[in-house]
């Protein structure tokens, strides 16, 4: 049993939120009832306010990601649990704009639930609201998966790229044509080794057989359809690659996520990112911006997820621009 450094008698979602809060105090302001961060600084072209959450346990998505040229607002549940749609109504409020506000939503059934009775409580006070639906994620792209792929790492770049629209002055209807767009052109997969610990019991969520490989695992630790015999990291990532730009439209030019489950070192991503590169520029594709890193993890999971989004014209000009977070600066 592997036993968490959590506080002792309190809720440590709470008190993880109070220690980013007070470190990053410059960049974010938290609001404890209820619970959702803000950009302390934020452009004053911008006409909407861009907001996003989920559960805790993959951060620094989404309150990293909150602040200049980025999110609004950020709103955190428990671990691996949708925010109460209370926080996200209230979130939405602070940080609305004239044009109203932009749901970021990952395609999970509470996720979307959550998002949902928040906009129409939004709508029912007059304030415009629309949403992005983030759903990249191939291991899930299935007749007998009902609810259709999760959203992912994708999000991220979603967020991105929506953010620096919006420090541009563009509209509710026009950011969220963008950022359907955006999803539309991004696919992921993610594998994994040794499954999370469970916050709960201190016990792996999962025990994989020696030699074997968990591919097409979610970012709630959700294990995959299928195990596979581990193959050599170059046979690995040409196989992600290839499932990943099989369900993506074509295109010559990408934005590159490798992103780390939260149990992988910066060495193995950097290994993952350099054969992932020289897998695309054979196929003809050049990586016109990347990340690689922890984005999204699944607590402690040692695993990666590999994200390739398609650019259309001008999107790189977005994914360049200015940005100031936590953990993201440009």
């Amino acid at each position: 049993m592997a036993e968490a450094f959590f506080a002792s008698g309190a809720d440590y979602v709470d008190r993880a939120l109070l220690g980013f809060a007070r470190d990053h105090g410059d960049i974010v302001e938290l609001n404890q009832n209820p619970v959702y961060v803000t950009a302390v600084n934020r452009d004053p072209r911008r006409r909407v306010g861009i907001v996003s959450g989920g559960g805790s346990g993959h951060e620094p998505m989404h309150i990293g990601l909150v602040g200049t040229g980025m999110l609004d607002a950020a709103v955190p549940g428990k671990v691996f649990a949708s925010p109460h749609n209370r926080q996200i109504y209230e979130a939405s409020k602070a940080v609305a704009g004239p044009d109203g506000v932009l749901h970021v939503v990952k395609n999970y059934t509470g996720d979307r639930i959550n998002f949902g009775i928040a906009a129409e409580r939004l709508r029912h006070d007059g304030i415009r609201v629309e949403r992005v639906l983030v759903d990249d994620d191939v291991a899930t792209e299935s007749e007998q998966t009902a609810t259709g792929r999760r959203g992912t790492g994708a999000t991220v770049i979603v967020e991105k790229i929506l953010g620096a629209a919006a420090d541009q002055g563009l509209d509710l209807d026009g950011l969220t044509e963008l950022g359907r767009a955006v999803t539309a052109r991004s696919r992921s997969v993610a594998v994994a080794s040794v499954a999370h610990t469970s916050h709960v019991t201190g016990e792996p969520g999962f025990v994989l057989d020696p030699g074997q490989l968990e591919y097409g695992v979610g970012i709630h630790g959700e294990r995959a359809q299928r195990s596979i015999p581990r193959p050599p990291l170059e046979e690995l990532v040409d196989r992600m690659v290839a499932d990943v730009l099989a369900k993506a439209p074509a295109g010559d030019s990408a934005i590159v996520l490798v992103n780390g489950l939260g149990g992988t070192t910066g060495i193995e991503l950097y290994n993952v990112f350099a054969r992932t590169t020289d897998d695309l520029a054979d196929r003809g594709i050049a990586v016109a911006g990347s990340l690689v890193g922890t984005w999204s993890p699944a607590l402690d999971m040692k695993g990666f997820s590999i994200t390739v989004t398609m650019l259309d014209d001008g999107w790189a000009g977005l994914w360049h621009a200015p940005a100031w977070t936590a953990v993201l600066r440009k």
